[in-house]
């Protein structure tokens, strides 16, 4: 499952795998800058989320 979901990730180019040829094998993930620039407006999205939820509730 975890595999799927970092293979999505990665083909849809939010994060980027960096595969160093050593044994045993090492491979690290980064953020690529699309993922980065969407940051701010999922932040803006959450804290929309929660006043429009706090008037639902009331």
């Amino acid at each position: 499952m975890f595999t799927k979901v970092v293979r999505e990730l990665e083909k849809a180019g939010v994060i980027r795998r960096i595969v160093y040829p050593v044994v045993p094998p090492k491979v690290e993930y980064e953020l690529t800058e699309l993922r980065q620039s969407v940051i701010p407006n999922i932040n803006d999205l959450s804290q929309w989320g929660r006043r429009v939820g706090k008037r639902i509730e009331e």
